[in-house]
């Protein structure tokens, strides 16, 4: 991978010479400007306003927009005369906990490369000391000609920098949550949280762009001069709810049918999950039904159900040994003498 900065981690006194390199990669397709008539190319200059000639690159500046409208011109001589001590330096000013970090405030993500032999030991170093404390570092760091904000944190065995937004950039939410009084009844929280249980966990790496693929598809057929048929699109979601409860139990039935259909394309059992509170009272209930089953008392009751217990016993002995081919007579003798040895007890204890 190709570096975009040299520089320097500043670990106190310790100096890491390392190599900046993107983490990401941007695989949206792009498109160009044409002419529909012709398929030419749109192209645009950059034409001076005053003049209306087009002006070549070296004598382009730049200019600060006062609100009157009026332009201040800044030379690159003039913004390199500024202090900008972070100018080839990541330096480290804080290891602060990772969740004392806004996600709101992460943006682009590097990797940083241990420049050349002798950085190995110091950049060996910071990566297992960060790994031991399971901490991150806050630092700075200049790129593209401003000061940076920058969080450190290891990724397998390559120490990882993401590109942090300074904390007056983060926009206060207000006026964007619901205004109005909102009640969620417990009911609409079991239904929710049995959809969540339902959709389960997800392999990120799994998920890819699928309008991309389409779009490649598309691009791909048009190349080797076939059309392919429109598909319908999808209704639109995200209208007005209506009816909570129903959507949410309408969720609910569609993830489990997704979630059974996966399964049995995969050969596995298919576990059915209902809502939380629906559940709890299920366990709590079962056992009490158990005890709530009325018992048989009296002594007629108890022999009538022995003799019927012996009865079936008697039968089941009786057909296994007509089927090892002993003689009749003897396996009804057999069958009734157990029948009346089980019997006689529970008379007397009735």
């Amino acid at each position: 991978m190709r570096s975009i900065w040299n520089g320097a981690i500043s670990f106190g006194l310790v100096s890491i010479p390392i190599k900046l390199v993107n983490a990401t990669e941007n695989r949206s397709i792009s498109f160009r400007q044409i002419h529909t008539s012709d398929g030419g190319r749109i192209r645009y200059r950059k034409v001076c306003e005053l003049e209306d000639e087009e002006v070549p690159t070296a004598e382009i500046g730049k200019a600060y927009e006062d609100a009157d409208g009026t332009m201040i011109p800044i030379t690159d001589q003039d913004l390199a005369s500024l202090p900008l001590p972070t100018a080839k330096t990541i330096d480290i000013v804080a290891f602060v906990a990772a969740d004392q970090i806004d996600p709101l405030q992460m943006d682009t993500a590097y990797y940083l490369s241990a420049n050349g032999v002798p950085a190995a030991k110091p950049y060996t170093l910071l990566r297992e000391a960060l790994k031991r404390s399971k901490k991150v570092a806050v630092a700075k760091f200049a790129l593209r000609g401003r000061e940076r904000l920058g969080m450190l944190r290891v990724v397998g065995d390559v120490i990882a920098m993401h590109g942090l937004l300074w904390p007056d950039e983060i926009r206060q939410p207000d006026g964007v949550a619901p205004e109005t009084d909102v009640t969620v009844r417990d009911a609409e929280l079991d239904l929710a949280d049995a959809l969540m249980d339902t959709l389960g966990e997800v392999d990120l790496a799994s998920l890819h762009d699928d309008y991309r693929t389409a779009v490649e598809e598309l691009i791909a057929a048009r190349a080797d001069g076939v059309e392919l048929e429109p598909e319908r699109a999808p209704a639109a979601g995200g209208g007005k709810v209506i009816d909570l409860m129903a959507a949410l139990e309408s969720s609910v039935r569609a993830a489990k049918e997704a979630r059974g259909a996966e399964a049995e394309a995969a050969g596995g059992d298919v576990t059915e999950l209902r809502p939380r509170k629906e559940a709890k009272e299920a366990a709590e209930s079962a056992p009490k039904a158990a005890k709530a089953t009325p018992k048989e008392t009296g002594g007629k009751k108890s022999t009538s159900t022995a003799k019927k217990t012996a009865a079936s016993r008697s039968t089941k002995s009786t057909a296994a040994k007509k089927a090892s081919g002993a003689k009749s007579a003897t396996a009804k003798s057999t069958a009734k003498k157990p029948t009346a040895k089980k019997a006689t007890p529970r008379k007397k204890a009735s």
